[in-house]
């Protein structure tokens, strides 16, 4: 004869059940969802700095460089720190992890920048190419096949893409169009908004390129100039956010006992993941007030 007990275990074991089953049946859509979304960014990340590589690729070497840096830091944590306690310290581990995660995303992100910048210096010259070669008598699209031709990276290539969008049959106002929301470039926009407008209006192009011309070059030297008086500001932000980790293995290696029953306690694991959290927000603020748009 079954006892009281069988049948209030026997329901809170299929409630279990079912709330297990419930959080895992949460936790692969949100996965799924998350990777779709982390795909499709990928995807525009790598169609900026034209590198031919699939999207499932940039998944594939996140994953890898996490669990690289993860497995790392376990090992170095075990054998390193006498008194490590895997109790709190899968919480360091973890924290490695998702940091190394977005190594990868960064990177991309950083050459987009550098690109970019690369662009907007080398755009004054091609302006100056597609002002002569209209002097000359050339038409809008034969001078833009004039810069495609040249061997100037990134601005060639990118005009490359766009005088083949013009023989593809699309026409030149939507291949501008596409062409800046591809750089995101504001000076590539008043360069756009110029030829369209002079199309439109029947107005002097080789001038109004020639302006335009002079304002990026203004706009560059004016940047350079910015940036060279907040060096000293950029430069502090990286020495602040350096110094915790430098301080942290000096007295490591000076007085390896007492950091070992630091990084051995809960209190300690919760004080390094504060260190970084609050590190990496005050390296994030200087920088942004360093940062001046021009």
């Amino acid at each position: 004869m079954l006892n009281n007990s069988f049948w209030p275990g026997l329901f809170a074991f299929f409630s279990v059940f079912l709330a297990t089953m419930v959080l895992i049946e949460f936790g692969v859509y949100v996965a799924s969802r998350y990777r779709e979304r982390f795909l499709e960014e990928a995807s525009t990340e790598l169609d900026d700095v034209l590198i031919q590589m699939p999207a499932g690729r940039v998944l594939d070497l996140s994953l890898g460089v996490a669990t690289a840096g993860m497995i790392a830091a376990a090992i170095l944590f075990s054998t390193r720190v006498e008194s490590f306690s895997w109790k709190w310290g899968w919480l360091l581990i973890l924290g490695v992890g998702v940091v190394l995660f977005w190594l990868p995303r960064l990177v991309l992100r950083y050459l987009k920048v550098r690109r970019l910048q690369k662009f907007n210096i080398q755009l004054e010259e091609a302006l100056g190419m597609i002002s002569s070669s209209l002097k000359a008598g050339f038409s809008i699209n034969q001078a833009l096949d004039e810069v495609a031709d040249q061997n100037i990276h990134p601005v060639s290539v990118e005009f490359r893409l766009l005088t083949q969008e013009i023989r593809l049959g699309v026409p030149l106002e939507q291949a501008l169009e596409n062409m800046n929301r591809r750089l995101g470039s504001e000076d590539f926009e008043l360069v756009a908004t110029a030829i369209l407008t002079a199309r439109q209006t029947g107005g002097e192009l080789t001038g109004t390129l020639e302006r335009v011309a002079a304002l990026i070059r203004e706009r560059v030297k004016i940047s350079n100039k910015v940036r060279a008086l907040t060096a000293m500001g950029r430069l502090q932000a990286l020495v602040i956010a350096l110094m915790p980790f430098v301080l942290m293995f000096m007295m490591s290696w000076a007085s390896p006992a007492l950091m070992d029953e630091f990084y051995a306690s809960p209190l300690g694991i919760v004080a390094v993941i504060m260190v970084v959290v609050l590190d990496v927000l005050g390296f994030l603020w200087i920088r942004k007030i360093t940062t001046i748009d021009v």
